[in-house]
């Protein structure tokens, strides 16, 4: 096992690690939010019941949760050993500098962008996934079979204009951290190329950092208009 020893002790093995989780997780958005679109269907939130049924009881859906869980806190830690060891590489900042002129302002805050996601992640997988495994969730039922009903809990928790305050900012805090991690991630792989680059900076930077954060940011807004019936 000395490679993976060798891996997580080099600065490029790290950024190898920090792509592949990268991208699983980019990959995986798009999963989840195809299943969250059920929420805007008007049945009181029976497919949405029905995905989270299916999403909770496969087993190879099971499987690869834990390799989700697994992506998120290396991905994480394998952000915060290289902002350390940049650092400790440059103790002494330039006297005088306009990083600005050669880099986007993603690319200068990932760090405080990926903080931002990472704060937001805990607070929905207790608001969510904790509830869904852990708390009284009321019962649904269809066909009559019994559903968890996790559309309430939505609900319940879209119902308050400060959550879905922070989910609209932590959704735009993504978008700009994924503008840059999704074609920085190729990136780091050596995958450049006169032909596939610009695609691949256009899918990062228009439907990775724009139309999945939207969409994920107008669930929470269409749910509370819903609820306080402006809708």
């Amino acid at each position: 096992m000395a490679w993976v020893t060798q891996t997580l002790s080099s600065s490029l093995g790290r950024k190898v690690i920090m792509s592949l989780t990268g991208l699983f997780l980019s990959s995986f958005l798009i999963v989840h939010m195809a299943g969250n679109l059920q929420l805007f269907k008007g049945d009181n939130g029976r497919a949405f019941n029905e995905y989270t049924y299916f999403m909770t009881h496969n087993p190879l859906i099971i499987t690869i949760s834990y390799l989700l869980y697994t992506s998120i806190l290396v991905h994480a830690l394998m952000a915060l050993v290289l902002t350390r060891h940049n650092q400790a590489s440059r103790p002494v900042k330039y006297a005088y500098s306009h990083p600005e002129a050669n880099s986007p302002w993603s690319s200068r805050n990932m760090g405080i962008l990926g903080t931002i996601v990472l704060v937001f992640i805990v607070i929905h997988m207790r608001t969510f996934w904790y509830e869904m495994h852990f708390g009284a969730v009321p019962m649904a039922e269809y066909d009559g079979k019994q559903y968890k009903d996790l559309y309430a809990v939505v609900k319940e928790a879209f119902s308050q204009w400060w959550y879905v305050l922070i989910y609209v900012i932590s959704m735009v805090a993504m978008g700009y951290h994924l503008a840059h991690g999704f074609q920085s991630g190729f990136q780091s792989l050596g995958i450049r190329h006169p032909k596939y680059t610009p695609l691949i900076e256009n899918i990062g930077r228009y439907f990775f950092a724009v139309l999945i954060p939207a969409a994920f940011a107008a669930m929470p807004v269409y749910i509370f208009l819903k609820v306080h019936g402006i809708l």
